[in-house]
């Protein structure tokens, strides 16, 4: 998905026969009618089941407030604005009289990603368009206003978290909910209802610039991270209260193995991959968590784009899984139809097999499914088809009370935004997100006892970075600013240099990315050697940034990149630190796993930092001054190099066997994080060694926190299918929890083996549990080194 091409905002990327049929379809519709008054008319009445009030509704309205109610408008709002942003009801006629289904990105001001509302503006911009909405068209259908919220709402001065790559390096799903919940009552005090976020796509390809907005390569972990996020969004059940908004699963399906690591590039995968890796986490989040919303993907899958793939989203989400939401399209995905795909010749009939196979309504913005009214008047389109998508989309108007109550209060939303506990818990995520992958000598933390010179060093260490689908939040602690406060605290003194650029600075709407000017750089690096020479320790923040990797939305606008190699100078950056002999703590920001081999060589620890979220400075020098134990695992393996895609650990038997002068297993494999303490795992033991394919066992086993210092671990739970009717992963994430123990102490962890564990799709493609042996494996990650294992027969 993405948010804008900073493009005029009038008519943009429409041709003119586009322009046209959209004037045309607002223009025209006979909005004569009989019924003066519909006050009493029985969609108005709450008491009535949604179902019957819905038929009702649905009975009364003309063909072309029906195609309104699948349509949305983006660019479309700045016509009817002021310049200071006001909703202007005299230029609305053109675009809302028969209605609309949503207003896409109410926060924005101009589109083009500069600040944009703030909570109290927003709502009464959104309140203006309702007012227009209830009182100045014909049925007085409220619209659905949906924003971004990928890490928190992206949205002016609201709270922004780690990237999803980053929350999942948690492994704690219970605060994953909360972070979640936040940005649905900051959404919804603002007057939005809808969110196209979380993504689920299943990563294993780390050269794709969209690393950063996934949970990583396994679908199980996935699932678990993306159910925690739609029920922070939405609740447990199907009421929506006022702190709630609907969530989006995006992107079904395939999205996350382009070929070449491309954005959008084709999928190639076999039925049985998608459903057992990249079905699997949208599966369940749909049979637990009754997500409200389902967005398509761009790309294809062997051959068939997403948008129309009858089979994916008819048949298999809606028929096999049981799913009964709205799906939407990604922004302008039905126009690619035709000029990206070329499966479709017109705006028309693209709009048309796109509601065929399965998608309910088009956003960002008027452009194809305007022409659906001549589609249905020509008898191109089933009328019955358009009504089931305007059924739906009603249903959610109606279940989110808009037609009772479409306002909201605008001072109570500036008491929601960022307060003091939003901001706490992003710092505590943050820092609890942290990898620790080398700690040489238990070098860290760092002793507050011993009066210390740091250098803070690199081109991360003093930036604002946060990734994609950002706004801009109420502040930004960099990592400079964090270690300054925590090392005047501590008795420690900090000197500062920049010593490189990653890139040229730039913005991640934005298309060009321009590299660093190498005089100036060694200039830089020059500076950086002088600085270091009078520090005790060095810590070094190197990586990617925003413009290194990032969504690839349009030719010209890159993100995806042909190696894992850090951008421009920093290993020589890395090397001349080195050789000034001081210890070198390294910090590794970025959206997507680099080849950090050099700095793992040089440094006497080492972490994984992704983006951590507007508290950032304080989360790193939480963890480095030993307040916080660092607890997270990678949610991803880290390739050596780019020649060793793919890397994901659940590979097949035949893969992996080994190269030429070179180690074939991951730099870090998946699930790998180490603490400050130590944990030890007791032997581990099933309730029962055999059971029937229908049955579950208990995994149990004891661990015991065996350091000095407090802290958490993960318990990592594999499964493999010794001998199976298909070829099997050589280990599967089956569960995983994590707990926080104090020095010394011990708990007993009790995970369930079933069905759910078991199954796979088998050689007739039936979702099965077959009767054998399956290896059991536990531990703290997915190296064969750091689990124990034992047998589970299914009779």
């Amino acid at each position: 998905m993405r948010t804008t091409f900073l493009r005029q905002p009038s008519w943009r990327g429409c041709s003119l026969v586009a322009t046209l049929l959209i004037f045309a379809f607002m223009a025209c519709g006979d909005n004569s009618s009989s019924e003066t008054d519909l006050t009493s008319a029985p969609f108005r009445d709450r008491e009535l089941p949604v179902a019957e009030r819905i038929a009702d509704l649905l009975s009364r309205m003309t063909l072309e407030e029906k195609v309104a109610q699948v349509c949305s408008i983006w660019q479309e709002k700045f016509d009817m604005q002021d310049e200071a942003g006001n909703f202007l009801p005299e230029k609305a006629d053109s675009f809302l009289l028969q209605g609309i289904g949503h207003i896409t990105r109410p926060s924005e001001l101009t589109g083009s990603g500069e600040p944009g509302r703030d909570a109290r503006s927003e709502v009464l911009y959104t309140n203006a368009i309702q007012r227009y909405l209830v009182e100045e068209t014909r049925l007085g259908i409220p619209a659905i206003m949906h924003e971004e919220s990928l890490h928190g709402l992206a949205a002016e001065a609201a709270t922004s978290w780690g990237q999803p790559i980053s929350v999942a390096s948690s492994w704690d799903p219970e605060t994953t909910r909360e972070l979640y919940a936040m940005a649905a009552r900051q959404t919804r005090s603002r007057g939005g209802h809808l969110v196209l976020t979380p993504v689920v796509d299943v990563c294993r390809d780390p050269r794709w610039g969209r690393v950063e907005e996934t949970f990583g390569e396994d679908p199980y972990l996935s699932g678990e991270m993306g159910l925690a996020a739609v029920l922070g969004f939405q609740g447990d059940d199907e009421i929506v209260d006022e702190n709630e908004v609907f969530a989006t699963l995006k992107h079904l399906s395939g999205h996350g193995q382009p070929e070449g690591g491309n954005n959008i590039g084709p999928a190639h995968l076999s039925e049985r991959t998608l459903r057992e890796i990249f079905f699997a986490p949208f599966r369940k989040i749909v049979r637990e968590g009754k997500v409200r919303n389902i967005m398509a993907s761009y790309n294809e899958v062997n051959g068939l784009p997403s948008h129309v793939n009858n089979w994916m989203l008819n048949e298999v989400l809606r028929g096999e899984w049981g799913f009964d939401g709205v799906v939407v399209s990604d922004y302008f995905a039905i126009r690619e139809l035709i000029d990206r795909h070329h499966v479709a010749a017109d705006l028309e009939s693209a709009a048309i097999r796109a509601i065929e196979s399965g998608v309910d309504i088009e956003l960002p913005r008027l452009e194809a499914n305007p022409s659906l009214v001549k589609a249905v008047k020509e008898g191109r389109l089933d009328e019955a088809i358009l009504d089931q998508a305007v059924g739906r989309i009603l249903r959610q108007k109606f279940d989110l009370g808009l037609f009772e109550n479409p306002y909201t209060d605008p001072e109570a939303a500036m008491a929601q935004q960022n307060r003091p506990e939003d901001e706490a818990l992003v710092r505590r995520m943050g820092a609890n997100s942290l990898i620790l992958l080398e700690n040489q000598d238990d070098f860290l933390p760092l002793d507050a006892s011993q009066s210390r010179t740091i250098a803070i060093i690199g081109p991360n260490a003093d930036k604002e970075l946060l990734g994609g689908y950002s706004d801009h939040p109420p502040h930004f602690v960099t990592v400079r600013q964090g270690l300054e406060a925590h090392a005047q605290a501590n008795g420690y003194r900090t000197l500062y240099t920049q010593g490189l650029e990653v890139t040229e600075p730039g913005s991640w709407y934005k298309d060009p990315v321009i590299a660093s000017d190498e005089t100036l750089e060694r200039q830089r690096m020059s500076e950086a050697i002088r600085v270091a020479r009078q520090a005790d320790i060095i810590v070094l923040a190197v990586g990617g940034n925003e413009l290194t990797s990032r969504e690839a939305w349009v030719e010209g606008h890159w993100g995806d990149r042909p190696t894992l190699e850090m951008v421009g100078l920093q290993n020589e950056l890395i090397d001349a630190l080195a050789a000034t002999g001081k210890p070198i703590i390294g910090l590794v920001f970025g959206g997507r796993p680099l080849n950090i081999q050099n700095l793992v060589d040089k440094s006497q620890a080492v972490f994984q930092c992704w983006y951590p979220g507007q508290e950032t400075g304080h989360a790193v020098a939480d963890v480095l001054f030993g307040d916080v134990n660092p607890s997270g695992k990678l949610p991803i393996s880290m390739p050596r190099t780019a020649g060793h895609i793919p890397a994901y650990y659940n590979h097949k038997p035949t893969a992996r066997r080994g190269y030429l002068f070179a180690d074939v297993s991951a730099l870090y494999p998946f699930g790998y994080g180490l603490s400050y303490s130590s944990f030890t795992f007791g032997s581990p033991t099933l309730s029962s060694s055999t059971i029937t394919s229908d049955g579950t066992a208990t995994l149990s086993l004891e661990v015991r926190n065996s350091g000095a210092r407090a802290g958490a671990e993960v318990v990592q739970v594999y499964i493999r299918d010794l001998v199976s009717s298909v070829t099997r992963p050589v280990k599967e994430l089956k569960g995983f929890q994590k707990v926080f123990l104090e020095a010394g102490a011990s708990t007993t962890v009790e995970l369930e083996i079933g069905p759910e564990e078991l199954s796979f799709f088998d050689l007739n493609m039936d979702w099965t549990v077959e009767a054998g042996e399956f290896e059991i494996m536990v531990g703290n990650s997915s190296r064969n080194e750091d689990l124990q294992k034992l047998i589970l027969v299914v009779e």
